[in-house]
């Protein structure tokens, strides 16, 4: 019933009262459930009605970065290459317009944009972050630390694989990072040889346990790490801070934390992890979480959680497990009641890694993907959103006319001509070596002509006197034409009955030779 109950009948009011004033009641009967819902979904204004994917990786999508504008947006996958996206400059086709490989054979884990958005963080599996321009020329990369020296507070930059990097929301020169080598950094943009800051996080027991995923509050005057140890370590930054902590909650999560965030008031931290949950801390009362949302799969390290632009929802990506038949979904959550809202399918079979939603375009952007391909998916309303997607998806690639005439490209490279190359082909290379006897290691040829001494000469012999011996048949050459065991075995009864050398050594020590009896005479007995 809305509005006041109706007066008790015979309550001795006048016959007016019957007359209704304002407009009719709503009817008493059950309203339709589709109605329900649908009021429940425009409340949030969340923009699903439409969907493009922005393709071109061939695996999971694992950073996603969209510029203050919402003009461009950077997607970096497991593939190691960075694409980049132009909505004013794409046509239906939804083609990047640039692809970047910011380290070789290294899966790139997190993108960030400046505040001023003309410059882009990488943070890759490397040790060394990289900066580049808005149009993907490289700028710099932070230098890489020495990795024998044992405190990490003396070496000049991270000396294991990154983890996580984010600009300051504020400040275009500061950027944070984290890493596997168990410390955060701060680092200023215009000297890539030496970081500002090293944060090193309260530990149980000394060792070197990895920063898994790093934040900034709205104002960028805190800092939130997800330590390998479960716990989530806040500091503040204010003049003579160090590492110590100012918010420990210890056993946060019973696996790696994959993402953290702030409310926009700097009093709510949600975190996000492996162990497949969801926590809401309210950061003035940290022993427990004020709630605990489970059932949300995650097998990345990068799988985020994001705000809606009035942080009356927050959402966030769950992953693909063997035996389960949901796919890849975006899960959104009321921020006050503490509630789930909505699940949308995003993919039947790949996973959904990092989330976004822009305030100014009003789309959200999830990206997914799997082992053998990747894309991002950008959802929106032609009613709710604003430019973004809906300029592209208006422009369709313009057709071919009859009288396009392209000419055919031809390439006059002189020196790809074996006259101008610099080195000889290795086939002439062999070439010319098997044809050196001394390169080619030829073994020398048996003595088959004339000669004398193993000395193969074509003057029958060195000696002038030699040769006339030979002409005139006074030197005969008789080993020449002998088998040369026989000429051995000429010598062996001479051997026997005068020996000179070894056999008189071993005389007098030499034992009797004991013969076995042969087993037929036994036989025979």
């Amino acid at each position: 019933m809305v509005g006041p109950p109706p007066p008790p009948p015979g309550s001795g009011e006048d016959d007016d009262s019957d007359v209704m004033i304002g407009p009719p009641r709503p009817p008493v009967g059950p309203s339709s459930d589709s109605e329900e819902d649908e009021e429940e979904e425009n409340r949030y204004r969340i923009p699903l009605s439409n969907e493009i994917v922005l393709k071109g990786h061939t695996k999971i999508v694992s950073a996603l970065a969209i510029d203050h504008s919402g003009s461009r947006v950077l997607s970096g996958s497991f593939d190691y290459t960075v694409r980049m996206f132009d909505f004013q400059g794409m046509n239906s086709r939804l083609q990047s317009f640039r692809q970047l490989e910011p380290f070789e054979g290294h899966q790139v884990r997190n993108l960030s944009w400046s505040p001023t958005s003309d410059r882009f963080l990488c943070v890759t599996g490397s040790a060394q972050a990289k900066i580049y321009d808005r149009d993907g020329l490289t700028l710099g990369e932070f230098v890489k630390g020495d990795m024998y020296i044992r405190d990490l507070k003396n070496t000049k930059g991270h000396i294991s694989g990154l983890t996580c990097g984010e600009w300051h929301p504020k400040t275009k020169e500061t950027i944070l990072t984290s890493s596997e080598d168990g410390s955060l950094r701060i680092w200023d943009v215009n000297d890539f040889k030496s970081q500002k800051q090293v944060i090193k996080p309260k530990l149980a027991r000394p060792g070197r346990i990895p920063v898994t995923t790093c934040a900034w509050d709205r104002e960028g005057k805190c800092i939130a790490g997800g330590i390998g140890d479960g716990s989530i370590q806040i500091w503040t930054l204010k003049p003579g801070w160090g590492s110590r902590p100012d918010i420990y909650i210890e056993k946060s999560h019973s696996d790696d934390i994959t993402g953290l965030k702030f409310s926009s008031d700097g009093r709510t931290l949600l975190s996000r992890s492996f162990d497949g949950s969801l926590k809401v801390w309210d950061l003035r009362q940290i022993k427990a979480p004020l709630k605990v949302f489970d059932d949300l799969p995650n097998n990345y390290a990068q799988t985020n959680i994001a705000f809606s632009p009035d942080e009356q929802l927050f959402l966030t990506g769950t992953s693909v497990e063997k035996e389960s038949t949901v796919g890849g979904l975006l899960c959104f959550y009321d921020c006050s009641k503490l509630e789930l809202v909505q699940r949308v399918g995003i993919s039947p079979s790949c996973s959904v890694v990092q989330c976004a939603w822009h305030p100014r375009l009003n789309q959200i952007f999830a990206t997914s993907g799997d082992k053998s391909q990747g894309g991002t998916h950008v959802l929106y309303d032609p009613t709710l959103s604003e430019r973004g997607a809906l300029v592209c998806v208006a422009r369709a690639p313009r057709k071919k006319s009859v009288d396009d005439f392209e000419a055919p490209l031809v390439i006059h490279n002189p020196h790809a001509l074996p006259l101008f190359r610099d080195q000889p082909s290795r086939k002439r290379q062999r070439e010319k070596i098997l044809k050196d006897p001394v390169k080619s290691h030829k073994p020398e040829l048996p003595i088959t002509g004339p000669g004398h001494g193993g000395r193969v000469g074509s003057t029958k012999g060195s000696l002038l006197t030699q040769y006339l011996l030979k002409q005139g048949g006074m030197i005969k050459e008789t080993w020449m034409e002998e088998d040369p065991r026989e000429a051995i075995l000429k010598y062996a009864d001479v051997a026997e009955k005068d020996p000179k050398f070894i056999a008189p050594a071993y005389a007098e020590t030499q034992p009797e030779p004991v013969f076995a009896k042969s087993d037929s005479e036994d036989e025979e007995k």
